[in-house]
């Protein structure tokens, strides 16, 4: 099949759902593309994903400007969602959306809460959780993996590490969803207004969070912030401090959700990989890369150009969107031989994008990883047989321009023997 990349919308659902045909021709026909329906420059190839992500001061990553506009039109002329606007805090630039100095300054706040040595002190809690969860629904022979375990392990974590109840991981995961689905590009109407009214939630649980931190502070990430000391003078201010708490919040959760799914599918359709992995679990770490290189669950994300320049032969006008196709460059046969095959033992698989690189080289990557390690050796080493459940539809995953989850995953299996 040859895809027409001037008569191939991006964003269509189809190829927002199988998006694979779309990137090999983009790598093999242009790998900076303009495409014809909006404009965006986008960059396909490895070499060239990697050369924007190490050169912030041409590639900035203060694109939110640029993307707000979507997400006010949908609260114009709704009394309530006006009402919520003007209570609400105001967005601003620390971690994703910013450049260096700023970017370097928020970043340095949150960096010690995920060191190797803070994550592998959380291994023996997230093991006894991964237990815990599969316990739940070990003896039926099936769950929706999902809702019942990869949304919740990395989730609990994350709360756990904010310093809020579990009681309340319902509403982190609905305020989650609030955010994805403003940050799909996908959401209109409806759905985009019930976006909006998530976020305001969230902003109001955990402003009231944070003032309880400020008056009694305990020993967990939001007291950290709030302890916190811009260049040793300042303190954090109330929007700052939730801006870093949404990333950390939708960061810490959704992705690696996302993946720990996606593995499981991959392994569901590659019974001879989830053999290899079950007869030599010592191969778990390197499954966790070669899911996330397949996975790639922020498959996509901005830059915004800040000078004319050229990008693989491409000039660039400067004032242009560019969206990085991490998922292609993971799958780019330049780097990764055989791109498209589920290998297990595959050499360079941590050579993968799926955590960008550079200055913007995900945060919470140790603690993925880790979280990722656990539940595979958690779930491989008492349940085997893995199989799409009867009587449900074929796997989708959830429209979205900068991350790609699946939206449920039903499976069967059987224990293994003690």
């Amino acid at each position: 099949m040859t895809v027409d990349l001037a008569k191939t919308h991006p964003f269509d659902r189809a190829v927002l759902e199988s998006p694979w045909e779309y990137y090999r021709a983009l790598r093999a026909q242009a790998p900076v593309f303009r495409d014809p329906f909006t404009g965006i420059f986008h960059v396909a190839s490895y070499d060239l994903v990697l050369e924007v992500l190490r050169d912030f001061e041409t590639w900035s990553n203060r694109f939110a400007p640029s993307m707000g506009g979507a997400a006010l039109a949908q609260i114009a002329g709704d009394p309530e969602l006006e009402a919520m606007r003007e209570k609400s805090y105001p967005g601003v630039d620390t971690m994703l959306t910013a450049d260096p100095p700023e970017h370097r300054r928020f970043r340095g706040l949150v960096n010690k809460a995920f060191t190797p040595r803070r994550v592998d002190g959380l291994e023996p809690g997230i093991a006894k959780l991964a237990d815990e969860l599969i316990d739940r629904f070990a003896p039926g022979g099936r769950f929706e993996v999902l809702s019942q375990f990869s949304v919740l392990l990395p989730l609990t974590v994350i709360a756990d590490q904010l310093g809020v109840p579990r009681a309340d991981l319902a509403k982190f995961k609905r305020w989650t969803d609030g955010f994805t689905a403003q940050l799909s590009g996908m959401a209109a109407g409806p759905d985009a207004k019930e976006a909006v009214r998530r976020i305001f939630e969230f902003q109001q649980y955990f402003a009231a969070r944070v003032e309880e931190a400020r008056r009694a502070p305990r020993e967990d990430i939001i007291s950290d912030l709030v302890r916190a000391r811009l260049e040793g003078e300042r303190s954090l201010d109330m929007p700052e401090t939730l801006s870093i708490l949404q990333q950390l919040l939708v960061a810490g959760n959704e992705t690696t959700a996302s993946a720990i799914a996606e593995g499981l599918l991959l392994l569901v359709r590659h019974p001879d990989q989830l053999r290899v992995v079950q007869e030599d679990p010592s191969l778990v770490p390197n499954l966790v890369e070669e899911v996330l290189r397949l996975a790639t669950p922020t498959t996509n994300m901005w830059r915004k150009q800040t000078r004319d320049a050229t990008l693989g032969g491409v000039p660039i006008p400067a004032g242009s969107m560019l969206l990085l196709r991490f998922a292609s460059a993971n799958r780019d046969e330049a780097r990764f031989p055989d791109a498209d095959r589920f290998d297990v033992r595959r050499a360079n698989a941590s050579e993968h994008l799926a955590f960008g690189h550079g200055i913007h080289f995900c945060i919470g990557a140790n603690l993925a990883r880790k979280e990722m390690q656990i539940a595979f050796r958690a779930l491989l080493s008492r349940l085997e047989g893995f199989r799409l459940s009867p009587g449900h539809p074929e796997p989708r995953h959830k429209p979205s321009v900068l991350l790609r989850g699946l939206a449920e995953l039903h499976l069967d299996f059987t224990r293994r023997a003690a």
